[in-house]
């Protein structure tokens, strides 16, 4: 296995000695950018930390210290400012997603027995039907709350200032979004994000010169190490962005040299820059000039040399665009090697809340588009119980594996033994390292042979289909051959048909082309893992606020309809 050289970083073990460290040392330089009103409006490293340290004395003054507190709300200063407050002297913070039931919310409150929720007040109606127990918070007090904060600073209360921190105790607890099943609490310590950040950063190079556009919700683990706190770690600045409907303006407007996002964001904001050159017939040129600046043997002269010719290209992304990194999902390696190919950096990872989030991640220098990439400088990957074909359950050891899950010992004696954390995912590696994922071990289908089918990898071939919006494959259990029928569940692209089809497409064209789409899937793969039918889904799958497919429930609900079209074959 090849030994690779890490950037240099400052190592930490909480997040007070963090922001303190920042602020020091880039003071009056922008940390957050929000739009207000119309307008950017910049928020320094200063007045950060001195919001969080007023915000953090009030909390304590109203008797919030060693609770556990809901935090619930959209990307915004607010938020940010809470969650530092909050994990630096108050106590453990709970993430939650702003779009929970009030149903959803209630529970989460009675689980982890929280003190008080701070919200946004588009969350009021919610925050409303808790239980008269749970103190209120909404950001829209935080001005009085820090104004009030400060001049108990300034009287000398120093009870928030001075607050012990034990990086290895649980300071946040976030509940995974329950894709495959029922959602657990992941507790989680300082000291696990803090090596987290440090991993990262000596991987892919991060410094005071980057903005990120902050697009996925924070609520997500993923999100809040790598898109909140890595900035703050690196003294970069965020900018917040508006809302997925709104990226494209938002890349505009900032100009930000990283957006961390998930696989179907990046396909689309690729797409849609080759579809505006096909639209302007540039699509013969742009390939030439794509070849030309290939054959550069310098990686740095070889983007140098992409910008410049793509310069155009660049400004669809604000024009400083340097790094995209996918995770969440699996990626699409043309997708990745495309936006090389046009001079900006595109990387996937692999992550799990459990592992605060990173696991895996492609290098900066060295990087397999097919792959999630490889463990961190200072953690193991493995694979365990390896078959016959190569592949076993991946399993992780780092500083940043969780504590464990919340009030589950079970569960948390069952997923970590010996140090290791058994994934549930499966996969293989390779020669250098480098981590293939083949499917969750939940999702798996196992024939009546005793081989393995992964819903996911056949997904993926599935959705590299124009025709294909998104899709889910099930098995169902054929009692007459006593082995399971693999069907793929087709939500089409309904643009792209009338794209090609004009309006007044048919059904036989529908048809025609999910067949072809199918027929190449089962010329690729195995023969006991071809698709034996589809089902059309007129509508999106449900999906949770990362915007990974739930998948809970789907196979159930479009079994009748599989039962009438196994009966007309038949």
């Amino acid at each position: 296995m090849k030994v690779y050289k890490n950037y240099p970083v400052e190592k930490i073990t909480d997040f007070r000695q963090m922001y303190r460290a920042s602020v020091d040392r880039f003071g009056d330089k922008t940390l957050f950018r929000q739009k207000e009103n119309g307008s950017y409006k910049d928020y320094s490293y200063r007045q950060y930390g001195a919001d969080v340290e007023a915000l953090g004395t009030e909390l304590c003054a109203r008797g919030l210290m060693g609770r556990r507190i809901i935090l619930m709300g959209e990307n915004c200063y607010a938020w940010v400012t809470a969650y530092m407050a909050i994990t630096c002297g108050i106590g453990t913070v709970i993430p939650v997603d702003k779009d929970l039931s009030a149903e959803e919310l209630a529970n989460v409150a009675t689980v982890t027995e929280a003190s008080a929720i701070v919200y946004s007040a588009n969350c009021t109606e919610k925050v409303n039907s808790l239980e008269k127990d749970v103190a209120r918070i909404c950001f829209d007090e935080f001005p009085a709350m820090i104004t009030a904060g400060n001049q108990r600073i300034i009287d000398g209360d120093r009870t928030f200032l001075d607050a012990p921190i034990d990086p290895d105790v649980m300071s946040v607890l976030i509940f995974t979004s329950g894709t495959t099943g029922v959602s657990k609490g992941v507790m989680l310590s300082q000291r696990n994000i803090c090596f987290n950040l440090s991993e990262m950063c000596q991987m892919i190079y991060i410094d005071e010169n980057d903005v990120f556009l902050s697009v996925l919700p924070l609520h997500h683990v993923y999100e809040c190490t790598c898109g909140f706190l890595c900035p703050i770690y690196r003294g970069s600045t965020v900018a917040f962005s508006e809302g997925l409907r709104y990226v494209a303006r938002n890349l505009q407007e900032v100009s930000p040299t990283v957006v961390l996002c998930v696989p179907l964001l990046m396909e689309t904001l690729y797409h849609r820059v080759w579809a505006g050159i096909r639209k302007q017939g540039l699509e013969k040129k742009v390939n030439t000039m794509i070849k030309m600046t290939n054959a550069i043997p310098s990686v740095k002269s070889r983007t140098a040399a992409k910008r410049r010719v793509f310069a155009k290209i660049h400004k669809n992304f604000g024009g400083k665009l340097r790094i995209m990194i996918s995770g969440g999902a699996s990626a699409d390696p043309e997708v990745l090697r495309g936006l090389r190919d046009l001079g900006i950096h595109a990387y996937q990872g692999y992550g799990l809340t459990e592992c605060a989030p990173l696991a895996a991640l492609n290098r900066e220098f060295f990087f397999n588009d097919a792959s999630a990439g490889m463990a961190t400088p200072n953690a193991l990957l493995d694979i365990y119980d390896v078959q016959d074909d190569g592949t076993g359950e991946i399993r992780f050891k780092g500083d940043n594996v969780m504590l464990g899950y919340f009030n589950m010992p079970e569960l948390t004696r069952e997923v970590i033994r010996d140090g290791w954390f058994y994934t549930g995912d499966l996969g293989y590696m390779d020669e250098d390292g480098c981590l293939y994922i083949t499917g969750r071990k939940k999702n798996v289908i196992v024939t009546s042979s005793g081989k393995n089918i992964f819903p996911e990898e056949l997904e993926t071939y599935l959705n590299r289909n124009s025709f294909i919006k998104e899709c889910v494959v099930v098995g169902y259990l054929n009692d007459k051959k006593h082995d399971y029928d693999v069907v793929a569940l087709i939500h089409p692209d309904y643009d792209k048909l009338t794209e090609v089809y004009g309006k007044q497409y048919t059904k036989g064209q529908l048809d025609l082309e999910m067949k072809r789409a199918i027929s190449t899937v089962n010329g690729i793969v195995q023969s006991y893992k071809r698709i034996e039918s589809y089902l059309i889904r007129t509508e999106e799958f449900p999906k949770n606020s990362s915007r990974k497919i739930k998948r809970a429930g789907i196979a159930e609900s479009a079994y009748d309809d599989y039962l009438k079209i196994k009966a007309q074959k038949s």
